[in-house]
């Protein structure tokens, strides 16, 4: 009896054609790969590289062309051959002016140089947050891939619990007929089998529930599963909490977040400070009417700073200080926060792993009471709410090993995605890495659209857009 208890729970999670199922991580890749959250943050990391890219544009000069057409009409009198005025005198004069215009700025006290270095670390503080959103779309593959098995291990208790019920139903029928029971042995088994199919219409419910996550979880529906593996994680807590606070994305997030406040302080003080600014520029200009132009450069020097603008630029000091604060403060609240979500994790996985020898305890007991009840009810030992009560406690005894067993699993994964290291290299999954230097490489020296590294950036722009 007991090897059929294993070979039933065996069952519940392998099912028909198990050669042919699908494992987690085929479900990981696939989800990852085809996940409009991740897509939708690289979008938003590249754009931060081209915060820097604008960033470094602000230290080279700029130039700039500017033409004008003009056209300007005079008003005068004429003396007419009898002595008198004549009426006004209209002159039409066309001109045509072509320049160019060229600024540089010398010194602002460090403030476009504090903010290009404040822009990089957004940048890093993004790559982070990207890191984090793939934790979480991982995370989320594993739980619905596990609710999936979950759900079908209990539909498929719901539906043998039906069946056995039927059969106690049918053998109190037949003892009736014949006198042994009564109709309220008969009554009593046909309200339990009303309850295990109103039981089971519940849990196929959750399993429909469970497929549809899994659909917005993987990008399709499940096909057939086969059970996932345990994921490799620190034998101690405490191993996991350093671990945690080494590489947890959202941690490092918010540190580059507080090093950017930082540094926008001092870009916010040198905006008090004078500026020095280079021009020159250069122009022809010509009277359309006649071939002669006229052509003119300058070049200038001008320094300005600010005397009083009604208290902004000191509030804006504040502010910066302000939110660094803030940004001080989330680290903190930050790193607790995934100290607690470790030690969380792993007194999950304690729970489970304990939980799964008492289990199994009790499957066995309640399989041995079951079957003895049952013994005893056909000799006339026992009535029908007895078996009834012991199939009862037999399937509950199954559902919460089934249910430690997802538990235990699940955990080990909770406890990977809580120290940062849900990700696909740890994974080891088969899918295509996105590398997030790589963009940043090609912009973070500002090259303009004409430039062959420019072209080349277009034609990466066109092809992640062809592939989305």
């Amino acid at each position: 009896m007991r090897q059929i208890i294993r070979g039933t729970l065996t069952a519940l999670f392998v099912w028909t054609g198990a050669a042919q199922a699908e494992t987690l991580a085929d479900a990981l890749a696939t989800g990852y790969e085809s996940s409009g959250l991740i897509e939708q943050n690289r979008a938003a990391l590249r754009a931060a590289d081209e915060d820097v890219a604008q960033a470094v544009a602000t230290l080279r000069p700029v130039i700039n062309w500017q033409t004008e057409i003009q056209r300007q009409f005079f008003y005068g009198k004429t003396q007419s051959l009898f002595g008198g005025n004549s009426g006004p005198d209209l002159s039409v004069t066309d001109s045509l002016t072509l320049g160019l215009v060229s600024s540089l700025t010398l010194f602002d006290a460090g403030a476009r140089q504090f903010r290009l270095e404040a822009q990089k670390e957004t940048v890093l503080a993004t790559r982070e947050s990207l890191r984090d959103v793939e934790r979480q779309v991982l995370l989320r593959i594993v739980s619905a891939y596990q609710e999936v098995q979950r759900s079908r291990s209990f539909v498929e208790l719901r539906q043998n619990n039906v069946r056995v019920i039927g059969e106690e139903l049918r053998a109190a029928q037949d003892r009736f007929e014949v006198g042994e029971v009564t109709r309220t042995d008969v009554a009593l088994a046909e309200a339990q089998l009303a309850s295990a199919r109103s039981e089971l219409v519940a849990e196929q419910g959750n399993l429909a529930t469970a497929i549809e996550e899994f659909r917005a979880a993987v990008g399709r529906a499940p096909g057939t599963l086969s059970p996932a593996p345990a994921a490799t994680i620190p034998g101690s807590v405490d191993e996991a909490r350093a671990i945690a606070q080494r590489t947890h994305p959202a941690l490092l997030q918010a540190q580059h977040q507080v090093a950017a406040f930082e540094i926008a302080i001092s870009a916010t003080r040198a905006a008090t400070r004078p500026t020095v600014s280079l021009s020159a520029g250069a122009q022809v200009s010509s009277d359309l009417d006649s071939p002669d132009a006229d052509l003119g450069a300058n070049v200038g020097i001008s320094a300005s700073g600010p005397i009083y603008q009604g208290g902004a630029l000191a509030s804006q000091v504040r502010q910066s200080r302000a939110q660094r604060d803030s940004a001080r403060g989330q680290l903190i609240e930050t790193a607790r926060t995934i100290s607690q979500n470790v030690g969380s994790a792993y007194a999950t996985l304690d729970v489970a792993r304990a939980s799964l020898t008492a289990f199994r305890e009790q499957v066995r007991a309640a399989e041995i009471a079951f079957e003895g009840v049952r013994e005893e009810a056909t000799l006339g030992a026992r009535t029908t709410l007895d078996v009834l009560d012991a199939e009862q406690d037999l399937l509950d005894a199954r559902a919460n090993l089934v249910n430690a067993q997802i538990n235990e699993t699940l955990a080990t994964y909770q406890i990977l995605s809580a120290i940062g290291l849900l990700n696909v290299q740890n994974l080891g999954l088969n899918v295509q890495t996105y590398d997030p230097s790589a963009y940043y490489n090609l912009v973070d020296d500002a090259p303009s659209a004409s430039s062959e590294q420019g072209r080349a950036l277009d034609r990466v722009l066109e092809a992640i857009g062809a592939g989305n």
